[in-house]
């Protein structure tokens, strides 16, 4: 009996925890001074997930006790969490860390030797929060820095400085141990469809606003991002690894990827080191007898990930993907997947990458330090010298362009002298981004305007240029002869508030150019402030003399105000902006509209219920959440679409509904909202969200489906070796398309002119409709601007409406083909979700 209690008691240790042992070979000594893992924890590593808040005391424990390590919070994850960066390195080397640091950067713009000093390695673990394996490694290789003993860490730690980030999500990883935790019993559960595989929406992989941030590294929308990319740049590492988990039924992936889905401006010799290093991750798995593969399904095209943004960077980033196990254990084709058994294969080629980085230090020292000496040279032979991009009027979403050019390490100058580059003149205060210098690479990579490719399968997105996504003009030059620029790259300062605002006056008004007017408005109405729109254009006496104003114009009458304090409401919010706000002397106009014009449309504060829930898409509920918050300061009431029918649609202005699946929705519930619009509400959907809108016949408009537009390629007689290349062909994976805009349309006011790219990665196409006045932008007759998309979808794309809104009844219907929020960064067609949040009913 008591030998059967052992046997059973020995069976649940073999499947729910595992000693160090387990993870490390026998042959490696520890210092028995430094805590091990399961000292803080109160478990063995892999017995449970590890919280967030365990991971920063253990690490925080580890670097008190060790003089091998530093460690640094970098910055805050949105809920606050810490971003831990620990610096690992001998004693010695610790004391003039510094002075490593440095000496480091410099010889990137020096051609010298570089053997003799340390080489910089980046550790990187689980981005995805429900991909814990990565971070539950990094206790382990953690506790393997500080505490192993002999001459292997001695060499290892002499020769390089090991930079490990424990964990890049802290909100998603803190989410989906919690997940994990609370529904694990003492006897695991390996069945797939137990609930402690299966997460409900939305899932821990993503961030607090839901986005994926191994897509944000270029984007650099989220404080994780931000943090991250001014690091990396502060050490310029050799080798960044990427710890990420896939699906239960794979294996383990290490890069290379596919060979023809490498971005072309990576250079051959970034592959061949990641062919290198990858013989060891091979050498270690076997020994494991552990099943893996590479050059497989993983591309490394698209620049913001977290793999490929090293490789444009001058390192050499490396992808690692581990089957996981969703949970403790997990049945898979290969045998039952236990979490330890993840968390060991991370480890493992945690190791190997110490290994092979160390044994190719040369080789990856050289390779940076040509890379960087190299980019000038390139340049120089290029065609294109560089890039002028316009300012325009909207100076908020100007700079932040400029900001993010900035944090990329990209310098951009002032114009100093206008410039006619393609037709268009470029005035004094634009700015020019020339080639030559040492981020030569990423500035092809973020102005390309590619459409043809070698290979046109994406696992990404395959177009991003950053101009169009913030709507500015911009061309590529060829000579230099005749710009002028200022010397010195151009610094974002502060904004200079508004100091003092002229009080008696009879209204006062902003323009809407600039990206914060929303913002403004959005607050002057919340604090009881009455304003109005100009739906034409005006021209009135102010106290800064004839100002003219476009259509759009915000306006605040003091005749209709209600509050008796109004006025210094209005003083104290506008002297928080950068937004100039004009007093106007009177209400009679020099040109246009008149102030008590009909034209001038009363304004109400937006109040948005947004759709999510199983069935949409978590990362544009994410998107439209974040842009909403961060960019207008709007909170909306979030709601799940088995929660809609109970919802009291009467307190909201405004319906949003993302990409997703909305057929679920019972009869009742689709009543509801026809009656709510129908009674004055606003309802704006866009891709599946908008089918959605055209299927319950709130919009009268003929479309072009998915299943229709994949019809229009042959198949007949196909073998099956070319369905991956059909499938890529039916697909937008990314683009960008141009589409025109109406611009004397309310959903367009603020637009600078009447080209606006937009993003597309959907095939659905809304014919132009037979009804005056209701389409805000159409694509252009050939509309594909950057990235890949088949000529048959660009053709059928091509003069169709990308953006509708009509009446129906009270109420107004807005539907758009694309997401206008895509990502955070599309600070062009997010413009258009603001103008419907507030001006909507000026179409009726």
């Amino acid at each position: 009996m008591r030998i059967t209690l052992f046997l059973l008691g020995f069976l649940i240790f073999q499947s729910q925890a595992k000693p160090l042992s387990y993870y490390f070979s026998a042959d490696i000594e520890f210092d028995q001074s430094i805590t091990k893992p399961s000292e803080v924890l109160g478990y063995e590593v892999g017995e449970w997930h590890v919280r967030h808040d365990q991971l920063v005391s253990y690490l925080t424990l580890l670097a008190q006790q060790s003089p091998r390590m530093s460690i640094s919070t970098i910055g805050f994850s949105h809920e606050r969490r810490p971003l831990l960066l620990l610096a690992v390195t001998t004693a010695k080397n610790q004391d003039k860390l510094e002075q490593i640091r440095q000496d480091h950067l410099a010889s990137l713009s020096v051609s010298k030797d570089r053997s003799a000093a340390p080489n910089i390695i980046w550790m990187g673990y689980s981005v995805h929060g429900n991909e814990p394996s990565g971070s539950n490694a990094a206790l382990l290789l953690a506790y393997y820095l500080a505490a192993a003993q002999g001459d292997e860490i001695n060499n290892l730690l002499e020769n390089n400085v090991i930079l490990l980030d424990p964990a890049l999500n802290p909100d998603g990883l803190a989410r989906f141990a919690h997940w994990a935790n609370s529904n694990r019993g003492k006897t695991l559960s390996a069945d797939p469809a137990n609930r402690e595989h299966v997460e409900t929406w939305p899932s821990s992989r993503t961030n607090h606003y839901w986005f994926d941030l191994n897509r944000d590294w270029l984007l650099l929308q989220h404080p994780e991002s931000k943090a991250r990319v001014a690091q990396f740049h502060h050490w310029k590492p050799t080798v960044l690894t990427d710890f990420h988990e896939m699906g239960t039924n794979s294996s383990y992936f290490f890069q290379p990827g596919i060979p023809s889905r490498t971005h072309p401006i990576t250079p051959p010799q970034n592959q061949a080191l990641t062919h290198k290093l990858a013989e060891y991750h091979a050498e270690i798995l076997d020994r494991e007898k552990q099943l893996y593969f590479t050059q497989e399904s993983f591309d490394d095209f698209y620049v913001g990930k977290g793999s490929t943004y090293p490789d444009i960077n001058g390192a050499v980033g490396i992808l690692f993907e581990q089957a996981s196990s969703r949970g403790h254990v997990q049945e898979s084709i290969n045998g039952d997947l236990h979490f330890h058994r993840t968390i060991k294969n991370q480890l493992l080629t945690s190791l190997s990458t110490f290994k092979g980085a160390l044994e190719h230090k040369e080789a990856l020292l050289d390779y940076q330090q040509t890379f960087y000496l190299d980019a000038l040279k390139l340049a120089d032979k290029e065609d294109v010298k560089g890039y002028v991009i316009a300012k325009g009027n909207d100076i908020s979403r100007f700079e932040s362009f400029v900001k993010l050019l900035s944090h990329h390490q990209i310098n951009a100058y002032e114009i100093t002298k206008a410039v006619k580059v393609a037709g268009r003149t470029y005035q004094i205060g634009d700015i020019f981004v020339p080639l030559t210098q040492s981020q030569y690479r990423l500035i092809k990579a973020v102005f390309s305007t590619q459409t043809n490719f070698e290979d046109n399968t994406f696992y990404d997105v395959s177009g991003w240029t950053l101009p169009h996504a913030f709507d500015l003009s911009f061309a590529p030059i060829k000579s230099r002869w005749g710009l002028k620029v200022a010397t010195n790259p151009i610094k974002i300062e502060p904004p200079t508030l508004n100091k003092a605002v002229q009080t008696g006056a009879y209204a006062y008004a902003f323009s809407w150019d600039d990206y914060l007017a929303p913002k403004l408005l959005n607050r002057l109405l919340g604090a009881g402030i009455e304003a109005r729109v100009a739906l034409q254009s005006f021209s009135a006496r102010t106290h800064q003399g004839e100002q003219t104003f476009s259509s759009g114009t915000v306006v605040i009458p003091a005749g209709v105000q209600s509050n008796k304090n109004w006025q210094s409401v209005l003083i104290e919010i506008v002297t928080q902006s950068s937004i100039d706000v004009f007093a106007i002397r009177s209400g009679l106009t020099a040109q246009g509209i008149d102030l008590g014009s009909r034209l001038m449309m009363p304004l109400k504060q937006p109040k948005v219920l947004l759709v999510g829930g199983e069935g949409t898409s978590q990362y544009e509920v994410g998107e439209m959440w974040y842009h909403l918050d961060r960019h207008v300061g709007i909170a909306p009431t979030l709601i799940e679409q088995r929660r809609l029918s109970r919802a009291n649609l009467a307190r909201y202005t405004h319906i949003i509904m993302v990409d997703g699946n909305y057929r679920g929705l019972s009869k009742a519930t689709k009543a509801a909202v026809l009656s709510w619009v129908k009674k004055g509400g606003v309802i704006w959907g866009h891709k599946r969200g908008a089918q959605w809108l055209i299927e319950q016949q709130l919009l009268n408009v003929e479309t072009i489906s998915k299943k229709e537009m994949r019809a229009q390629f042959e198949t007949q007689g196909m073998p099956f070796s070319a369905r991956e290349e059909l499938a890529a062909k039916q697909r937008i994976a990314g683009a960008i398309f141009n589409t025109r805009a109406d611009l004397s349309h309310p959903l367009a006011f603020g637009l600078e002119d009447e080209i606006l790219p937009v993003f597309k990665n959907s095939t659905w196409v809304m014919k132009q409709t037979g009804r005056p006045f209701t389409s805000v932008l159409k694509y252009t007759s050939n509309p594909l601007l950057s990235g890949y998309a088949d000529q048959r979808n660009v053709n059928q794309i091509a003069a169709s409406s990308a953006l509708i809104a009509d009446e129906y009844g009270k109420g107004v219907v807005i539907a758009m083909t694309d997401n206008p929020v895509f990502r955070g960064y599309w600070y062009g067609t997010s413009k258009l979700i603001n103008n419907a949040l507030f001006f909507a009913h000026a179409v009726k």
